[in-house]
């Protein structure tokens, strides 16, 4: 563990550099928490006892998620790794003493992480400011808020296993853009990113919780706004780690199959 630490910790610090990025990052999840909330406002206002969650709900659903989303977003690409598999440097990789898929992930977490952390602060706090119902309310009890924090490390690993996938495509494709336009709106629609799922049609709802991308943004968020709560959180906290095995062990499975095929060229 303690090469695999050290490239986190390393990746992390430099990450933290970013802070103009990170800027003009917080001014774009501003203007885009606001008119999701003002949207999603006008709906409630005609009839708000048709919807699964209540205003307040919803509105802190949006700017954890817009607060969080370096974490959560899985189209967020690392070009290191890629630059790594196309121009032929992996093979450096693979003589390494660490293992690849244990690498990749500890990198892509911490660049996840720091993005989070220089985000999140800002978009947070004044989010608490902000009038309710249209603000971030404080979770309904100290059991959701330890909910949250334990379901949110388990979507971020899921996230990162599930991008994994991802990037070891390049080994048979070479090219990142293909598997990146086929995946994010299909990701970002089934993860809850586009609009939350208890807002999807009952029958939908039910397929939807059961897939992966359910045990990302989705669980943390709406554990922490409450409407998950209870008997129902612990069920979706074991389901994150049901497809967190499944998605690092089928990673594993894949990268271990693409080092039989991989070829480097040059001299």
């Amino acid at each position: 563990m303690r090469p695999h630490l050290a490239i986190f910790r390393i990746r992390f610090v430099n990450s933290l550099q970013y802070r103009m990025a990170a800027l003009a990052g917080v001014s774009t999840q501003f203007a885009w928490g606001f008119m999701e909330i003002t949207a999603f406002a006008a709906f409630y206002q005609v009839r708000p006892e048709a919807f699964p969650m209540t205003l307040a709900q919803t509105a802190s659903y949006i700017w954890l998620q817009q607060a969080l989303l370096y974490v959560f977003f899985v189209m967020l690409s690392d070009n290191d790794i890629v630059s790594t598999v196309i121009d032929g440097n992996i093979a450096y990789e693979m003589v390494r003493p660490m293992d690849l898929y244990s690498r990749w992930f500890s990198q892509i977490a911490a660049t996840r992480l720091a993005g989070a952390l220089l985000r999140a602060v800002p978009v947070l706090t004044v989010a608490f400011f902000i009038p309710y119902p249209f603000g971030l309310m404080l979770p309904p009890s100290f059991a959701q808020f330890a909910g949250f924090i334990v379901s949110g490390i388990l979507a971020m690993a899921v996230t990162v296993a599930f991008t994994n996938f991802i990037y070891v495509s390049l080994f048979y494709t070479m090219s990142i853009q293909g598997m990146r336009i086929m995946m994010y709106g299909l990701v970002a629609f089934l993860s809850g990113q586009t609009v939350p799922i208890p807002f999807f049609p009952e029958p939908l709802q039910r397929v939807v919780e059961l897939l992966p991308f359910a045990a990302m943004q989705n669980m943390p968020l709406r554990i922490y706004n409450g409407h998950i709560a209870g008997a129902e959180m612990y069920q979706g906290i074991a389901l994150q780690v049901f497809w967190l095995i499944v998605l690092v062990a089928a990673g594993r499975a894949l990268i271990g199959n693409a080092y039989k095929r991989v070829v480097v060229q040059g001299g």
